[in-house]
């Protein structure tokens, strides 16, 4: 390691003083090629259409994943209910395209609007909150979203919303399309993270107080994380509703938003690959372990509490890096 140097006072000695980098990204130069290859390649290994199902509920959900990754993993806000926004975002373009006849690709404008929306309403008044208390309101936010589509009409109540129209019918080319969608989710997560609000976001996570003595506006900085976490569960809710062709409240339950955080802590809050290597093994693992039956969750779930044993700091953490 390159130091250095600086003299004491009244010598000509001198003693190693270590620089730090700022953290800087964990994946390799080529994880993200690679699995993006892996990904493209996966239709030619098996194309039968539960593999193609499978693969993709897990490309969605490495979405939502991404998507929380902002929330938790960048600027440290515990959302417990991170679902309703997945929930928002697919009943919106469900009702928009079964009630008015629009295509879904002209339903994400409204998405994103809605989404926006939710995050603005919720985060506003909440993200004053810390710990234990942010994470009851939006556990709250979560159930209360899915005990309203539950009771409404325009939702469809209990049966929700079917007849969705596809966005492409062949299932090979909508699991590419959404490969696709789902690489610029994560990219772009992945690039806000080392921006200038991604640092800002970093600070808040590490010490809020300090943050704000710095001259960060901390209010604003998590509004921000919370709306932008809203945008990519919304948009991953569009993704959803296409897939299944419908949507009902089962869908949106608080386990669905455990799964997501469990990915985000599993694979390494903060990193972008391991959150994806995270949302990629809790998707997938259970369907690895069909053939077990009904013994399936309880391995699945000694599995998890293995790798949470032996990697507490997720199968790919975040890590600072040295500088000469």
């Amino acid at each position: 390691m390159t130091v250095a140097r600086t003299r004491r006072p009244g010598t000509g000695g001198s003693r190693p003083r270590p620089r730090l980098r700022r953290p800087g990204p964990t994946a390799g130069r080529w994880a993200g090629p690679a699995g993006l290859l892996i990904a493209l390649l996966a239709p030619f290994v098996d194309a039968r259409p539960y593999a193609l199902s499978v693969m993709t509920s897990a490309a969605v959900f490495v979405m939502l994943a991404a998507g929380l990754n902002i929330v938790v993993g960048y600027c440290g806000l515990l959302d417990l209910g991170y679902v309703a926004f997945f929930a928002v975002g697919a009943y919106t373009s469900g009702v928009l395209s079964t009630r008015f006849g629009l295509p879904l690709p002209l339903t994400v404008p409204a998405v994103v609007v809605a989404t926006v929306i939710a995050g603005i309403v919720v985060g506003a008044p909440t993200l004053r909150l810390r710990s234990d208390y942010l994470a009851i309101v939006t556990l709250g936010f979560g159930e209360i979203i899915r005990i309203t589509a539950n009771n409404l009409d325009v939702t469809g109540g209990p049966s929700g919303i079917y007849g969705i129209p596809h966005l492409v019918e062949d299932p090979v080319l909508f699991y590419y399309l959404t490969v696709a969608v789902v690489s610029l989710a994560v990219l772009g997560a992945a690039r806000l993270g080392r921006s200038r609000l991604g640092r800002a976001w970093r600070f808040v996570r590490e010490d809020e107080n300090a943050a704000e003595a710095m001259g960060v506006h901390t209010y604003r900085v998590k509004l921000a994380a919370y709306v932008a976490g809203a945008v990519w569960g919304g948009l991953a809710g569009v993704l959803f509703a296409a897939q299944l062709s419908a949507v009902s409240p089962a869908s949106f339950t608080f386990l669905s938003s455990a799964l997501v955080l469990m990915a985000v802590v599993l694979g390494g809050m903060g990193s972008v690959p391991g959150v994806v290597v995270g949302a990629v093994v809790i998707s997938l693992l259970p369907e690895v372990l069909r053939d077990l039956a009904g013994h399936r969750f309880l391995l699945f779930g000694l599995l998890l509490i293995a790798v949470m044993l032996l990697r507490p700091q997720g199968l790919w953490p975040v890590r600072s890096r040295e500088v000469p």
